[in-house]
């Protein structure tokens, strides 16, 4: 098996059955779904996406997938755990880094400059109310600069509200599907996906 396949062994469990919570849709219906039922909440939402996720930052854009789905895994969210980090391994990122990054969230294998901003985007999601300067002197020492201070803490802001979105409405999605969205992602980025609500209309 590969390190990429080895990536979807690390699921803390499912939630009810993979079925979609919400009644006007399919049982399967996938997050795509969801943004094409409520375009007007999600046009915004997916724009600050590109934005954040694709525009200018000190962090690659497999940098920034990793530390969505570490904040993902964090949350035990399925579905974003998988795109995200198939997404950031289609972006260039070491598969054996990727996995260690999910399997380990203590984050001991990551390359030092990493981990000071694993260990703020940790902190952020799981106890928030404690975060302290020393942890964002961290990243500083580490040699990051004030943007990737800001990056890094709206990206974990941005998941850790997509996790609460996704496992909030019951989004599942079998691991052809978290293959397929993850290279649309690395091919396209997330305007594409403003694509697509256009052509549900």
């Amino acid at each position: 098996m590969s390190a990429v396949g080895a990536l979807e062994f690390n699921n803390p469990g499912k939630i009810d059955n993979g079925m979609s919570f919400l009644k006007s849709l399919p049982a399967d219906a996938g997050l795509l779904q969801v943004f094409q039922a409520f375009p007007e909440a999600a046009r915004p939402l997916l724009s600050y996406h590109e934005v954040l996720m694709r525009g200018e930052s000190p962090f690659s854009a497999a940098e920034r997938e990793l530390i969505a789905a570490y904040v993902s895994s964090l949350n035990n969210c399925n579905y974003c755990r998988a795109v995200h980090s198939q997404t950031a391994v289609a972006l260039g990122m070491s598969a054996e880094v990727m996995a260690n990054v999910i399997s380990n969230p203590q984050n001991r294998d990551v390359d030092p400059g990493m981990r000071s901003v694993l260990d703020l985007v940790r902190k952020l999601t799981l106890s928030p109310g404690k975060i302290m300067r020393a942890d964002v002197d961290a990243i500083f020492s580490a040699g990051w600069d004030d943007r990737a201070v800001h990056d890094a803490t709206a990206i974990c802001g941005l998941f850790n509200l997509m996790n609460r979105l996704v496992n909030g409405l019951g989004v599942e999605a079998p691991e052809a599907y978290t293959r397929m969205a993850a290279q649309r992602l690395a091919d396209r980025g997330y305007v594409q996906l403003l694509e697509f609500l256009c052509a549900a209309q």
